[in-house]
């Protein structure tokens, strides 16, 4: 017996309830508060982390600075292709303008807004597996183009490829070879950084990823018009959609842009050896 007032010692066993079973194996077994049942269940896996999203103003925002940024390389380089500088020196005039504050916008939002960090800001990760999810995205965002285009010839949409006139070489090689390392290098990281990366996270804010990833698909396709091109840039917007579309999926899927970059990187590269060729 126990004095009157004096705490009574601690139960010997744990409380009734769920435990993972003692023995080792995989799942929980219901403890009675004095032995162990025949009562289990397996172990749920635990529920997979929210996607990371940031204000729906830094979608806006990169898909601004992202045209004019295009539009003010397209218009400063053109005029200094008559100089015949090295071929270096157009490389990086036109990533620099084009890109670079693409990427500054980038940096000031994942500080602003996020944690500082581009990779878990914006997904920006390679695992070894993308170097199979990344000619699978390519694969599904070509079946998606020609899906697309075949809906453009049979309802006479008017289109007009962003590729037309790069293979005359004897008019401004040095502007073709420039523009081939832009589309194949620079082109699919920073890219997939303000679409995949940051854009989709900012539209996901306030729309469901569905909505999100056609959104941020649709402005990739519209990045892509070029007023020269007049009214065919309708139907290069459509495909140029499509493929955002698939590169945005996989890259909500995944959680991470390292396979679009390499799918990106394809499509671009593939693109610009069939024209060069040709």
């Amino acid at each position: 017996m126990h004095p009157p007032g004096q705490a009574l010692p601690p139960p010997s066993g744990p409380p009734a309830g769920w435990y993972h079973d003692p023995s080792g194996f995989p799942i929980v077994r219901y403890y009675d508060g004095r032995a162990w049942t025949g009562h289990t269940t397996g172990i749920l896996p635990p529920a997979p982390a929210a996607h990371s999203v940031l204000p729906v103003s830094t979608a806006v925002g990169a898909a601004v600075v992202l045209v004019v940024s295009l539009i003010a390389s397209k218009v400063a380089l053109e005029p200094l292709l008559r100089f015949d500088w090295p071929i270096v020196a157009y490389v990086a005039i036109s990533v620099s303008i084009g890109y670079g504050p693409s990427i500054a916008w980038c940096v000031y939002s994942s500080r602003r807004w996020g944690t500082g960090r581009l990779t878990a800001d914006f997904g920006v990760r390679f695992r070894w597996a993308d170097f199979g999810w990344g000619p699978l995205t390519y694969v599904a965002s070509i079946l998606g183009a020609v899906f697309v285009s075949i809906i453009i010839v049979e309802l006479d949409i008017p289109f007009t490829s962003n590729t037309e006139g790069i293979g005359d070489l004897d008019i401004d090689r040095t502007y073709v070879i420039a523009l081939l390392i832009s589309a194949v290098v620079a082109a699919p990281a920073v890219e997939e950084l303000v679409f995949r990366g940051l854009m989709l996270r900012g539209l996901a804010s306030r729309m469901p990823a569905t909505l999100a990833v056609s959104a941020q698909g649709a402005l990739f396709g519209l990045a892509h018009v070029d007023p020269e091109r007049g009214r065919g840039n309708i139907g290069l917007a459509l495909v140029l959609a499509m493929v955002g579309i698939v590169f945005g999926a996989a890259a909500f899927l995944l959680r991470r842009i390292g396979a679009t970059m390499i799918a990106h990187a394809i499509f671009n590269g593939i693109a610009m050896i069939v024209v060069l060729t040709r």
